[in-house]
């Protein structure tokens, strides 16, 4: 009798402790592109999923269509009582500014925005810059012809910081070169338009560009197509999409969401979660590009190694990354090295 009860003790303790983790809900709303963009949002669903795997933890999930919904969806969430809600993108900046002050015990994450400052609300941005003069110098070093490109998506001042840290990376290597830039667009639309992402990209291979990079979301899938039809070479971004398009993917700009989305719901789930700005760069590890089977035959030993000493440049202070937003320009690379 005193196993049997001693057993049935056992399994009540263990069906008590459980339940804070069964009853731990976050949540995330994925913006316009959706979780299998193959770029941002899905670097996002990502890291949720690895949350998902390694705790057996369900989390909710939405994708906006629309701009009303990112509001409505954030709501929600709160409502149903998700402790943590990841608003995934900029853009919902101001549905998380008023969202969290109507629900103050709800803690919001948001990515990319680092200007919120709520007591619930946890901000994480990315030096975007850093990571993309990593790959214009990849870009730079590969070229045959001194010329390349970059395809943004949406006309902002984030994409502007993909392509300036790009410009200066390219030029830090040849400051002869040329290197295009063409947006996509000024609306959200920008973003998932990959028939005009190839054809931008055509345009710049058909006048000499032998390799472009796109930081584009969902647009970015046409600019890897175009690599591939004129057999040219792309760079991805977000995440590693080397493999879309193998052979013709030179590297993929990594801006590590999927490490932040992990972050945020395993830091949530253990209660250390904290509101205020997280800003990751190379350091951190929170930006780099990505090598692996599907390119290493694109990269040579002094491309690798001439990346890793700009990466220790830029740690150390010795190499200083112009940010498009802090003059809301792009500064000449020649102001930018520090001997």
């Amino acid at each position: 009798m005193e196993r049997v009860f001693n057993t049935l003790l056992a399994a009540a303790l263990l069906a008590v402790l459980a339940v804070p983790a069964l009853a731990f809900k976050p949540a995330v709303v994925f913006d316009m592109g959706g979780k299998f963009d193959k770029s941002f949002n899905e670097g996002i669903w990502n890291g949720t999923e690895q949350f998902r795997k390694e705790t057996g933890i369900r989390y909710r999930e939405a994708e906006v269509t629309q701009e009303a919904q990112r509001e409505q969806y954030l709501r929600r969430f709160a409502q149903k009582g998700s402790e943590v809600v990841i608003a995934v993108g900029f853009a919902q900046a101001s549905a998380v500014e008023k969202v969290a002050q109507e629900f103050p015990n709800t803690k919001f994450s948001i990515i990319d925005v680092d200007w919120l400052n709520l007591p619930n609300v946890q901000g994480i941005a990315f030096k975007e810059h850093e990571g993309s003069f990593l790959v214009g110098v990849l870009a730079a070093m590969k070229s045959e012809t001194g010329k390349v490109g970059f395809v943004g998506g949406m006309d902002i001042p984030l994409i502007r910081r993909f392509a300036c840290g790009y410009e200066q990376g390219v030029k830090y290597i040849n400051p002869k070169a040329t290197v295009y830039q063409k947006m996509t667009g000024s609306t959200p639309a920008a973003w998932n338009n990959p028939t005009k992402g190839g054809e931008l990209a055509k345009s710049m291979y058909d006048n000499g560009a032998d390799i472009v990079y796109a930081a584009a979301g969902g647009t970015g899938l046409g600019v890897l197509q175009a690599a591939a039809d004129n057999k040219k070479l792309a760079i991805g971004v977000d995440s590693n999409q080397n493999h879309l398009q193998p052979g013709y993917v030179l590297t993929s700009m990594l801006k590590r969401v999927d490490v932040a989305a992990y972050e945020i719901f395993k830091t949530a789930h253990e209660g250390t979660w904290k509101p205020g700005v997280k800003v990751l760069g190379l350091a951190e590890d929170g930006v780099g590009w990505a090598l692996d089977e599907h390119n290493a035959h694109l990269i040579s030993s002094a491309m690798k190694n001439k990346a890793e000493q700009v990466r220790q440049d830029i740690n150390s202070g010795k190499l200083r990354v112009h940010r498009y937003d802090d003059t809301m320009s792009c500064l000449s690379h020649q102001a930018l090295i520090r001997k």
